[in-house]
């Protein structure tokens, strides 16, 4: 019989990297890694020796940059999509990319099943799955977390020093990181308790408010139909986009948030994430859209925003509903272009501008000055209108209340 062939979500990091001699000491297996390119930068440059060292039989790395920013990050910032009001998504939307190229490659070939690094207290073990059974149910799942008995990370530090395999993580600096173009996230270690503040070491993306620069920058974004086109004129595809704006946002503090999470799986999670680009184009389409978008369809589009981040967040990409919402984002906002100019300084995103063809604000209709356009007088009617429900009431009221007073005077004598 031929052995079993298993593909590996394959990282370099601590858990992926003790997964593969796991696999073959466990299993009559041939193990394929495969790495996808999310905008991690150097942390694959050593990736492929590494899993061909510690055994895997073949390698692949796959670019997925421009498939994550235009199919799952550009839909989510259009959602408006944040999760418990803090998280911006990075390594939720990242996962299901990934996870359908690891389901690619397993059919290409013929796999028998897809093994991944996520523990069994995280999300990523459902975001992976999920994909898996959307895309192709008859694959198996192999999750090693799940069933070795490797319980700590530093159980796991301590097999791959038994292994000689070499990882990205010590005693000394246990965070779990997770990396893309779109964020870093840090979780464990000394970030477990609450209490803690966090080192400043910990962040590697941006800088605290206090190293940011003294000195406020300005950038204009434009966007076309609710996606960033240029960026201070110059117009750049996303993932360069997003290369540009998190090196300027890393000089200003931009995009740290430190968090306590309702993870899917029923604990609550203590990460810091580091959103600087991200945090900025969410803000500008804020802007953009408050001159855009009516009040209802904004309402609306605010209230479905709260269902599209538990929907990525909950590994849900691959749904009917989560397809639905983003269609109803593509057309609600298929009017919101224009320019937003926005002032950084020291965390934060101050708005100094913005226009667009087809603004709502008109400054004839909202101008304190003479006008000949909207007739104050009709403001009595439409609060008479507005207003009545509230006068029937308080008349009602009233009328109620005296008929009781007299009620009781009546059965008092």
């Amino acid at each position: 019989m031929s052995k079993m062939k298993i593909v590996l979500a394959y990282s370099g990091g601590l858990d992926t990297s003790i997964i593969i001699p796991w696999l073959l000491e466990n299993y009559d297996c041939e193990v394929i890694a495969v790495a996808g390119d999310v905008g991690q930068g150097g942390e694959l440059d050593p990736v492929r020796e590494k899993a061909l060292k510690s055994g895997a039989s073949k390698v692949y790395i796959e670019d997925l940059r421009r498939e994550f920013v235009n199919d799952f990050i550009f839909p989510t910032l259009k959602a408006g999509a944040v999760y418990e009001d803090k998280y911006l998504l990075g390594t939720s939307m990242a996962r299901p990319v990934i996870a359908k190229r690891l389901v690619e490659i397993a059919e290409k070939e013929n796999a028998d099943a897809i093994c991944h690094g996520c523990t069994g207290k995280g999300n990523d073990q459902v975001r992976f799955e999920l994909t898996i059974k959307a895309l192709n149910p008859s694959l198996k799942i192999i999750a090693p977390w799940r069933v070795w008995n490797i319980k700590s990370r530093e159980e796991a530090i301590e097999y791959a020093e038994k292994k000689n395999i070499p990882v990205p993580v010590t005693k000394k600096r246990p965070y779990s990181m997770d990396r893309n173009i779109w964020h870093l996230s840090h979780e464990g270690g000394v970030l477990e308790d609450p209490w803690n503040e966090a080192p400043e070491d910990v962040l590697l993306l941006t800088r605290t408010p206090e190293a940011a620069s003294r000195s406020p920058e300005y950038v204009e974004i434009e966007f076309e139909k609710g996606v960033p086109v240029t960026l201070n004129g110059k117009k750049l595809n996303g993932f360069a986009m997003l290369e540009k704006l998190n090196k300027i946002g890393n000089k200003h503090s931009i995009g740290v948030e430190d968090m306590v999470e309702n993870r899917l799986v029923g604990m609550k999670s203590r990460g810091v994430y580091e959103t600087p680009g991200g945090t900025i184009l969410i803000e500008a389409l804020k802007i953009l859209e408050s001159i855009t978008l009516d009040k209802e369809t904004l309402r609306m589009k605010q209230h479905l925003s709260l269902n599209f981040a538990d929907l990525v967040y909950n590994g849900q990409w691959y749904t009917p509903l989560r397809e639905s919402l983003s269609a109803f984002f593509d057309k609600a906002l298929e009017t919101t272009t224009g320019t937003v100019r926005l002032k950084l300084y020291k965390g934060r995103c101050y708005p100094a501008g913005v226009k667009s063809p087809y603004s709502l604000h008109d400054i004839d209709i909202a101008t304190f000055s003479a006008d000949d356009v909207y007739n104050q007088k009709d403001a009595e009617g439409f609060i008479n209108l507005f207003g009545l429900p509230l006068k029937v009431r308080a008349l009602k009221l009233k009328k109620t209340a005296h008929t009781d007073k007299k009620g009781k005077k009546h059965h008092a004598k």
